[in-house]
């Protein structure tokens, strides 16, 4: 599919995986809104510092998926809707789980339907493997069970079942993109990988909760791969669909890899502070991704090794944009 002048709304933009997909559509020749959270700062979020208000083919608007009529302006002409604005922090979950629910659950359903009033002609929302909770079975196909083991999860599981509800309510073409662990340059240290790496590169002391869980990680450049091939099938119409890369590690083996790259001297120390709640914990996830290959011709590119090297490298030039000591919940 050609993208270019293709009208084109990305929700959560100033974000991790919200900032490569503005990337990839802008170097594809998409004309791309960019929905950033409204901050006093005007702060772009990950979009910083990388692009200006006179950049080509790209729009920056600040605002709260929460505000339904915001949410309308910014969805009014567009073609396709990238929904990723979401509370995505496990352990904040914990304390402020309020905050979850009024952005990922209303906050999708104003997306949706806006999406529907304004006849986007195609919109991807954005799951997450944690709605699967701990393995009944491996690799976790879309039929797995969804267990809800803590308040970001069943954030997301609301959210899911919205998106679901307009297809099957009112035929709105919205597919959902259900990605393993992403990791790539520009993740905060509220994911594993930078908390790992910035805590290498700075001391000989690895701060860590739990090493037995296994994750499925899969390097950015390939998820958003993903977005944008479900996007361009009619077959993931109304879907559900994984994005992994069926493959698993446990966090320990996880930052041994890391230590190994980065700073063969460190030790891993395991902080009470860090470790989940024992029932919400997820233990394992790891990917079926043959319904992705099936429906859009997707698959990963990237090794976990070639992944965590290029994402060393960006973060041994960006160290000082992080704070490793610090546990950030």
């Amino acid at each position: 599919m050609n993208w270019k002048g293709k009208r084109v709304l990305v929700t959560g933009a100033g974000g991790f995986i919200g900032s490569h997909l503005v990337d990839e559509l802008l170097a594809r020749g998409a004309d791309v809104t960019a929905f950033v959270h409204y901050n006093a700062r005007n702060d772009w979020g990950m979009l910083e510092g990388r692009y200006t208000p006179e950049t080509e083919n790209l729009s920056v608007i600040s605002g709260d998926v929460t505000d339904s009529l915001f949410v309308k302006k910014a969805v009014a002409g567009k073609e396709y809707v990238f929904h990723l604005a979401a509370l995505i922090g496990i352990p904040y979950s914990y304390v402020a789980p309020e905050s979850y629910i009024n952005t990922n659950i209303k906050g999708t359903l104003n997306v949706m339907q806006a999406c529907l009033d304004e006849e986007v002609r195609r919109v991807v929302h954005t799951s997450t493997s944690e709605v699967y909770g701990t393995a009944q079975y491996t690799p976790i196909d879309e039929a797995h069970p969804l267990q809800g083991q803590s308040p970001y999860s069943a954030s997301k599981i609301g959210a899911d079942k919205i998106a679901e509800s307009f297809f099957c309510s009112f035929s709105l073409p919205v597919t959902t993109i259900r990605p393993f662990n992403t990791f790539g340059p520009r993740q905060s240290t509220r994911a594993v990988i930078p908390t790992i790496i910035t805590q290498a590169l700075t001391s000989d002391s690895i701060k860590l909760g739990s090493l037995t869980p296994i994750r499925d990680l899969t390097f950015v450049k390939d998820t958003v791969n993903g977005f944008i091939k479900l996007a361009e099938s009619t077959k993931t119409i109304g879907a559900t669909v994984n994005t992994g890369s069926g493959r698993g590690v446990t966090i320990g083996k996880l930052a041994e890899t890391i230590i190994e790259q980065v700073n063969p001297n460190a030790t891993i120390i395991c902080e009470e502070q860090r470790v989940r709640p024992e029932k919400s914990e997820v233990m394992e996830l790891i990917c079926d991704n043959h319904k992705a290959k099936e429906l859009a011709g997707w698959k990963p590119e990237y090794t976990l090794e070639e992944g965590l090297s290029l994402t060393v490298e960006w973060m041994k030039k960006h160290i000082a944009a992080y704070k490793p000591g610090l546990y950030t919940v």
